[in-house]
């Protein structure tokens, strides 16, 4: 299998084990797709660039308002939440969740699913 292979399993695995994440991607920081389990009507493209700006913005806001680095940028929204944490060096993960997404469940298993990027990467 291929490192795509890989990833876009991890991203299954993740999806499947957490039945409240809707979708899932891996981006890179220049808001290139690099794996994705996203619903068909979902542009590819559009997450990945949308997903860049929030990063450079959080960054951004993290930075002038002393947070130190950014670590992730959460997003809540009336049909649930948009969640994005670094991932491997210039990597991003995204996911969608519920409305009723349990947050403690949803980071632990992205925290897990992050290790397992990083091995692969």
């Amino acid at each position: 299998m291929s490192r795509t292979d890989d990833l876009n399993q991890i991203l299954r695995t993740l999806q499947a084990e957490t039945p409240d994440i809707e979708a899932s991607a891996l981006v890179s920081e220049d808001g290139l797709m690099i794996a994705s389990v996203l619903p068909q009507h979902v542009d590819e493209m559009r997450v990945a660039g949308m997903s860049s700006t929030l990063l450079s913005l959080g960054t951004r806001v993290s930075a002038e308002l002393a947070r130190g680095n950014l670590e992730q940028v959460l997003i809540r929204g009336e049909n649930g939440y948009a969640i994005m944490v670094a991932a491997a060096q210039g990597t991003m993960l995204i996911v969608l969740t519920t409305r009723e997404a349990k947050l403690g469940l949803i980071f632990l298993d992205m925290s897990n699913a992050v290790k397992n990027i990083k091995k692969t990467l």
